[in-house]
């Protein structure tokens, strides 16, 4: 019964955008899955494996300049870019993860907020990319192989396959001893040690699997918008936005980043349209005020009220 309602839910979400016609609610909707796809990468490793990065616009940053890169020096469609920045982002994530796994606690997200700053600064230096300008990608379509689309409605199919699969990673990974050695060492490091986990090593499993999926959102996000600039994919917010969707909706859990970002982002929209803009300033008000409300009222997240019973009276 509970596989047969699910199977609904899924066909209905998926006709919705399609059924409705409006493109700005279709471009809504390929936004929500965009987000939940970076939000749910980051998830591997900030939700399952405890390890709160906020720097994980460096990796989304690699994916969706890489795509827009090799179309400015060789003219392929920037997807073809996609397999490059998933390998940048992997020597990335060693590079990262191998030094600052040693640190714990808040020491280990200020070390990766280091880091992407850092990045973000050379970036925006670097000719070959753009530097502050950034990098653009075919004015006009020049074949299917583009994925360039007046309608927002085939990015949306295309982002639901590519989060399909990344949430069946996801749950594949959670029930197989990778799982269970993340979840340990999320409970206690030193716990996980004693009893013989190998902690380093299956963090830095988990953050290899959350890097190359974050370069793959960004890939995406390249190819759909046709622009990247050091801002718009490494600046601050866009780490802090995986954080806040994934804790809005329960961080460790399969359907949290989901459900977050179903959440988030069509709020988010509705602020820039209404103010104007990117609205970044008023984005940031929104963030904090979620993370007080978080922290706050619901740590575990909007899933943890499934499972919310209220205490009876002694």
């Amino acid at each position: 019964m509970r596989i047969g309602l699910g199977v609904a839910a899924v066909v209905l979400l998926l006709a919705a955008p399609a059924a409705v016609g409006d493109p700005f609610i279709q471009r809504v909707a390929a936004l929500v899955l965009l987000t939940a796809i970076s939000a749910s990468a980051w998830n591997l490793i900030g939700g399952y494996a405890g390890q709160v990065s906020i720097g994980h616009a460096v990796f989304f940053g690699a994916g969706a300049y890489a795509s827009l890169l090799v179309f400015k020096l060789f003219a392929w469609p920037p997807i073809a870019g996609a397999p490059f920045g998933i390998a940048v982002s992997l020597v990335l994530a060693l590079l990262i993860g191998v030094p600052t796994f040693r640190l714990r606690g808040h020491y280990f997200s200020m070390a990766t907020i280091a880091v992407a700053e850092l990045i973000r600064i050379v970036v925006g230096n670097w000719p070959l990319l753009g530097a502050a300008v950034g990098l653009m990608g075919p004015a006009v379509p020049r074949g299917l192989a583009d994925l360039s689309f007046l309608s927002p409605l085939p990015y949306f199919y295309i982002f639901a396959a590519v989060e399909a699969a990344l949430l069946w990673v996801t749950w594949a990974m959670a029930r197989s001893r990778t799982g269970y050695y993340l979840r340990a060492v999320r409970a206690g490091e030193r716990a996980a040690l004693s009893l013989g986990v190998p902690v380093l090593r299956y963090k830095l499993v988990a953050l290899l699997l959350s890097a190359g999926f974050t370069a793959l959102a960004g890939s995406l996000y390249a190819v759909m918008v046709g622009y990247v600039d050091p801002e718009s994919v490494l600046g601050i917010l866009v780490s802090v936005q995986m954080v806040i969707v994934a804790a809005l909706g329960g961080a460790g859990t399969l359907f949290g980043p989901v459900l977050g970002a179903v959440i988030l982002v069509p709020v988010q929209q509705a602020t820039n349209a209404a103010f104007g803009g990117s609205g970044s300033g008023l984005t940031y008000i929104v963030y904090g005020a979620i993370i007080l409300a978080i922290a706050r009222f619901r740590p575990g997240g909007l899933l943890e009220l499934l499972h919310w019973r209220p205490r009876r009276a002694a």
